[in-house]
């Protein structure tokens, strides 16, 4: 039940009589940065995603050393 070579061959006559030839290469052009570029913010929202937790992380412990100083300089005096 796939698609069959002339059922294809069918399709791409088609987009051709729609469009043309001189509008194909603009279209794929067109798709391909637009591919590039979700693939791109993707990449970035990954990266972010991973950095963002460390970050928490490491600013809790600061944060704690620092509540723990105010803490016992409070005690102490």
């Amino acid at each position: 039940m796939g698609v069959s070579t002339w059922q294809i061959i069918v399709i791409l006559l088609v987009v051709l009589l729609l469009f043309g030839g001189k509008k194909i290469p603009e279209l794929a052009q067109g798709l391909g940065k637009g591919i590039k570029n979700f693939k791109d913010a993707v990449k970035e929202g990954e990266e972010e995603a991973s950095v963002k937790p460390t970050e928490k992380v490491e600013d809790k412990a600061n944060t704690t050393t620092t509540q723990n100083t105010q803490n016992t300089t409070q005690n102490n005096a």
